[in-house]
């Protein structure tokens, strides 16, 4: 199963935001690899997409969770999600980051912005939900701050309910944490994308592939409650 990390490194996200997601990934890490060592059914494999003025991939290939590393990402430039979807797209396919020989789980889609686009992101995105991978995968995303767009944000993963607003690091951090944590342990369980797809499309059993997407969601508003002081509470006093 690929963890994708689409992250938006505008220059909005500068400073501390992030910082905060260079730093909460780069933590995550470890439990990522014990997540996919400990699984009988599945390797969890791990792939960064950085958008801002354009988008970039920046590993050649997804890498396996124990091998991963998390590059340290700047912050400059616009916010072409737009460009990032058509990457996706390009990548979500047997002929590139689906082409496991064993067979792939529908991938966790991670996207993380504070912004608004500034490229032509509907057609991108409109091109990216006709990818089957998509329609399959645990899609959510986060709001860093009232500036990011929560609509766009919910048109990508199809729902307001995984889309989470936070407004300082700390929320941000513990948001990256868990969100990472559950996604790879809910997306890893037995249920193959590609089993029942001759073509390698990743046309699961609709139910087995939306049921993981509604038990995520759960997740999501389960911790949501005991999330509820983390925007307030932040050592730097800081507030997006």
């Amino acid at each position: 199963m690929v963890l994708f990390f689409v992250v938006d490194t505008s220059g909005s996200m500068s400073g501390a935001k992030i910082g905060t997601v260079n730093s909460a990934i780069e933590e995550i890490v470890p439990e990522i690899k014990d997540i996919s060592e400990t699984n009988a059914d599945a390797q969890i494999k791990v792939a960064t997409l950085s958008f801002s003025t354009g988008a970039r991939w920046i590993d050649s290939a997804p890498v396996a969770a124990e091998n991963f590393r998390w590059n340290y990402l700047d912050a400059s430039g616009v916010t072409d999600l737009g460009e990032a979807c058509m990457q996706l797209n390009e990548k979500l396919s047997r002929n590139a980051f689906m082409s496991d020989a064993t067979g792939s789980f529908a991938p966790a889609i991670f996207l993380m912005s504070d912004g608004e686009p500034t490229d032509n992101y509907r057609y991108g995105l409109d091109k990216l939900k006709q990818n089957n991978w998509f329609k399959k995968a645990i899609k959510v995303a986060i709001a860093i701050g009232e500036d990011a767009n929560t609509s766009v944000l919910a048109d990508f993963t199809g729902n307001i309910e995984a889309v989470i607003t936070v407004h300082s690091p700390e929320a941000l951090r513990k948001w990256i944490q868990f969100v990472s944590v559950r996604a790879s342990e809910i997306g890893s369980q037995s249920s193959n994308a590609a089993a029942s797809d001759p073509a390698g499309n990743g046309s699961d059993a609709e139910s087995d592939i939306v049921s993981k997407q509604d038990l995520f969601v759960k997740e999501i508003q389960a911790q949501t409650a005991d999330a509820a002081d983390w925007d307030a509470f932040d050592d730097d006093g800081i507030q997006w």
